[in-house]
């Protein structure tokens, strides 16, 4: 009888959108050993089938942008990324995480973790076991554990350059030579050790909770040239980089000069800016230039706006810096939502002021112009006449009052969306132009960061539906395109050719999805996480199975509890039956 079974897992008769880019076509996918072994009319039966007539069959999304560092090392499920079809995530971008590290700036770490990713002090201190000290270290403890997608870190110049210069570095003071020296001999082990790269911060909007900027915001051109150069000496390794680009030209000519000297492939973050509107024009230009020179740089760029979102169980909402909101802020939420529904008190609430915050965030919180109100069914290119500002004007109300009823709506659990990155505009045009310029790769979703404000761990399904399928106003992807973007192209950008397509000898990295079910629930609070804490989490509908390693994690949204996912340790080589094409 085992003859007959010659396969451990057969996916029949799927529509095949295999990340090469081509039309999609009816094959079956046999899977042996983790990997793709035969691509077609698959003879003989596997141990486990799936019927996939009627559904698409992709490869698992390869999500280059996160920030599950901390979330690793105590949970074996990097939701919400692996709700949206990713397999793969890679971590320890914009330079925070947290090796290498010395015992007496654990904390120091956490706060700037805490500060950049509104993850709070309390679920990082009690969550992170801290078995490390070096990266490898931190790559050995986490080579020990499984999860649902595989793993790969990046090491982050936040925490190398404390690590080296101590409070020196923190204080953002000038790296000496040798403090370079030190910090490119730990660059080069990290990346022979595992490190996928090596990220940086140079953004104003990265901060540690009590306010400080990033240690690495004005690092010179001679450390993160010496720390590139780290890279070249190991031969492998990826550098990323995010940047307020306040002088696009001079920085971007610096970020050139960098790759020109050291070889090692370059991403940055691109996003538009609202006060920068064209800014993002200029790059893409500079980048085009970079590439026909023959440099390996590329742009990370998202589909949808970056989106704070407010509300009564978020880190801010409309009302936080309001006096009588601050008498009640500490209540739980049905108590609160009881209180703000009483006619006396929420009269008084809103015959009071906004007292405001020096915090970039909390000065948004009533930017009525551009806020709108998020929906069961997440809607992320409203138009203007869906700001809260005009719904109010509709309605004959105060902005005020229409947000804090639809706050108040299922049980003080409705929420606010305001899109400040990528929507200077009121549309996603830009987004367009960004995704479809042959420089750049979709990233950004910051899945693991932000978890209570911005809920982007699901930019993979948004971007499926989105582009592809339910776009009104303006042009749209065709599936292919968007499939072999954030599959076979993500993948590439951080050297990672044996997953990302479906073809003999890949991996059984695979989705199968219902496309014409496949939805986005509304952002949701989570309180899952260690010490209790509190997390936006977005789940969607129509991923049919998620399969790594050839076993099924996930069905139609639920963990299975297979968890073959595991730490990647450096670049991946093609397999090699198709290195040679």
């Amino acid at each position: 009888m085992a003859m007959e079974r010659a396969w451990d897992l057969v996916i029949r008769g799927g529509s095949l959108v295999d990340g090469a880019g081509g039309a999609p076509f009816e094959a079956d996918v046999a899977i042996k050993d983790g990997r793709i072994a035969e691509v077609g009319k698959v003879r003989g039966a596997g141990v486990e089938e799936i019927d996939a007539k009627g559904l698409l069959v992709t490869p698992g999304f390869v999500d280059i942008h996160t920030h599950y560092d901390g979330q690793a090392t105590w949970d074996q499920r990097m939701q919400p990324s692996s709700w949206h079809g990713v397999t793969t995530v890679v971590m320890g971008n914009c330079g925070v995480g947290f090796a290498p590290c010395r015992p007496a700036d654990h904390d120091r770490l956490v706060r700037l973790m805490e500060g950049v990713e509104d993850i709070p002090f309390p679920v990082l201190s009690e969550g992170l076991p801290w078995n490390w000290e070096s990266f490898p270290d931190y790559l050995d403890s986490l080579a020990g554990r499984s999860f649902d997608v595989d793993i790969g870190a990046q090491l982050p110049h936040a925490a190398l350059r404390v690590y080296v210069m101590g409070e020196r570095g923190a204080n953002r003071e000038d790296a000496t030579e040798a403090d370079i020296a030190a910090m490119a001999a730990i660059a080069k082990g990290a990346v022979e050790a595992g490190a996928l790269g090596f990220s940086t911060s140079r953004t104003l909007n990265h901060r540690t909770s009590d306010g400080q900027p990033t240690p690495t915001l004005t690092a010179s051109e001679e450390e993160l040239t010496g720390i590139a150069l780290g890279l070249k000496a190991a031969g492998r390794g990826v550098l990323q980089f995010v940047s307020d680009f306040a002088d696009p030209e001079a920085e971007f000519a610096m970020l050139r000069r960098i790759v020109e000297r050291s070889g090692r492939p370059l991403s940055f973050s691109l996003v538009q800016n609202p006060r920068e509107p064209r800014q993002w024009r200029t790059l893409l230009a500079r980048l085009e230039e970079a590439a026909a020179a023959g440099l390996p740089m590329r742009a990370q760029v998202c589909g949808r706006p970056v989106g704070i979102l407010f509300g009564l169980e978020l880190t801010l909402n409309p009302f936080t810096h309001y006096p009588s909101y601050r008498e009640i802020a500490g209540l739980p939420l049905a108590e609160r939502a009881a209180r703000l529904a009483d006619p006396a008190f929420r009269a008084r609430l809103l015959a009071e002021g906004n007292e405001g915050s020096p915090a970039f965030a909390a000065n948004m919180t009533q930017n009525w112009k551009i806020m709108f109100l998020m929906g069961e069914t997440p809607d992320y290119e409203q138009t203007p006449d869906r700001t809260v500002a005009a719904l109010a004007a509709a309605r004959g109300v105060s902005p005020e009052e229409l947000a804090l009823d639809h706050m108040l709506t299922h049980g003080g659990r409705g929420m606010l969306y305001l899109p400040f990155l990528n929507y200077a505009d009121g549309s996603l045009d830009p987004s367009f132009a960004m995704l479809t310029d042959r420089n750049t790769v979709p990233g950004l979703s910051d899945g693991g960061a932000h978890v209570g404000m911005i809920c982007d761990g699901s930019f993979p399904t948004s971007n499926l539906t989105h582009w592809t399928r339910d776009r009104t106003r303006g042009e749209r992807l065709s599936l292919e395109a968007m499939v072999r973007m954030q599959t076979h192209d993500t993948a590439a950008a951080l050297g990672l050719y044996d997953r990302g397509l479906i073809a003999p000898g890949y991996r059984a990295d695979l989705n199968v999805i219902d496309y014409g079910r496949l939805s986005l629930k509304a952002p949701a609070v989570a309180y899952d996480l260690p010490a209790g804490g509190r997390r936006l989490v977005q789940r969607a509908e129509g991923y049919v199975a998620t399969l790594v390693a050839g076993q099924v994690t996930y069905r139609d949204g639920e963990p299975t509890g297979a968890l073959p996912g595991r730490l990647l340790r450096g670049s991946q080589a093609a397999p090699a039956a198709m290195a040679a094409e």
